[in-house]
């Protein structure tokens, strides 16, 4: 077995550690967050063809899309030169549950190892998982990193909002970029004005309240599906732009619910095997904690009034019952039938699930439900769009304008 290189504390002063470019809003606000506790990180933006033919270079070709793209992306990145390898780390997050979401750090570093051995390989998980590592996120940290995630949610909803309905373009991207840095400064300077929540959520809405919008009827748009691929620019093509230069509103369902979708998983399981825990116990506790946060920023935005409130998390999983047990939580599970249910009713009746190549749970799932989502909803335009290296963007892209020509009949 090859030697990995370990990230050890005195590479946290001399490192600068990259990090996917999975969600451009939330993860800015996230690199923060680790600013303040010392670590250097870098967003990385790079989206050419040669991110995916270096994956198909250094991932099995069996591996699922996102494992593929995650990996390019960095193979891509250190291959520029951009980068000195003594002196640069690599992130990358493992959710610890069923998914080959978790092995994609094993994957990576098998990659590294070949032409990088001194590159370090850093796991961001709360499973426990990759214990001998020096880098820690600290319960203060993870407090912020739970703001963060709301923060983001807020800005992504608004701006999606807005930017498709903007009179004068480039309106919403500058209200976004400056409450990026405000929000990036805060959490940057260690300042406690994160905890602000009302002010500052009310503050962002008016903001974006604040921007001139054409008062055009619009098809709106859902997106569901794997989590990479659903927010990931790189990932999809640059869905939402697609849909919004076809006269479309994307509407992309919070992080926020994936997090509680996660923290759910465990107290629903040992309520359903009747196996309580420690692990299920201190789940329970921690997912009270986000509902409650996610209760009072849905309150304020109703309050403002401008946008639609995000989807309450409880009305998620009771319309999850539904349609398929709260016990199916490979990949992400019933919460891909649960947001589209939830777009549906609320308006949104065209949607879109993004399916990479080899997640098989989100294949069964999405395309398992979506017949019976249809027959509760009858004018619901539901269609899958596959991802993978041999998919084309205008195959995909034309799909998505078949599914957009029976919206406008």
């Amino acid at each position: 077995m090859p030697e990995y290189a370990k990230f050890t504390e005195d590479m946290i002063k001399t490192h600068t550690i990259l990090v996917p470019d999975m969600l451009p809003v939330h993860f800015k606000l996230f690199i923060s967050i680790f600013g303040a506790a010392g670590y250097k990180m870098e967003l990385l933006r790079n989206d050419s063809r040669s991110v995916v033919d270096e994956g198909l270079k250094n991932v099995h070709n069996d591996a699922c899309y996102p494992a593929l793209l995650v990996i390019g992306q960095f193979m891509d990145a250190l291959a520029s030169g951009k980068y000195d390898p003594d002196k640069t780390a690599l992130l990358i997050t493992q959710t610890g549950g069923g998914c080959r979401a978790s092995n994609y750090i094993h994957l990576l570093r098998k990659a590294v190892v070949r032409n990088y051995p001194q590159i370090p390989v850093v796991s961001l998980n709360f499973s426990g998982l990759e214990k001998d590592s020096a880098f820690r996120v600290t319960p203060a940290m993870f407090l912020k990193l739970l703001y963060a995630v709301l923060y983001g949610d807020l800005l992504m909803t608004c701006y999606n909002h807005c930017r498709a309905y903007e009179v004068n373009k480039g309106d919403s991207e500058g209200v976004l970029d400056k409450w990026q840095k405000v929000l990036g400064d805060i959490f940057r300077t260690g300042s406690n004005d994160y905890l602000k929540t009302k002010k500052n959520y009310r503050a962002i809405l008016d903001d974006f309240a604040a921007v001139k919008l054409s008062g055009e009827k619009k098809i709106r748009v859902g997106i569901v599906g794997e989590i990479y691929v659903k927010y990931s620019p790189l990932a999809n093509n640059h869905l939402e732009d697609f849909l919004i230069s076809e006269g479309c509103e994307p509407v992309v369902p919070s992080l926020l619910e994936f997090v509680m979708y996660c923290a759910a998983g465990t107290f629903n399981d040992a309520k359903i095997y009747d196996h309580v825990t420690k692990s299920s116990i201190f789940n329970k506790i921690g997912y009270d904690l986000i509902y409650s946060k996610q209760k009072e920023l849905i309150k304020v935005m109703k309050e403002q009034g401008s946008f639609e409130p995000l989807h309450d998390f409880e009305h998620l999983r009771s319309l999850a019952d539904k349609y398929i047990s709260q016990g199916v939580v490979m990949g992400e599970g019933w919460l891909i039938p649960a947001e589209m249910a939830a777009l549906a009713k609320s308006g949104v009746k065209n949607i879109i699930c993004t399916q990479p190549f080899g997640c098989l749970p989100n294949h069964i799932v999405a395309k398992g439900m979506s017949r019976a989502i249809k027959q509760d909803n009858p004018d619901a335009n539901i269609v899958a769009i596959d991802y993978d290296p041999g998919a084309t963007r205008v195959n995909q892209e034309n799909r998505i304008k078949l599914m957009l020509a029976n919206a406008r009949m």
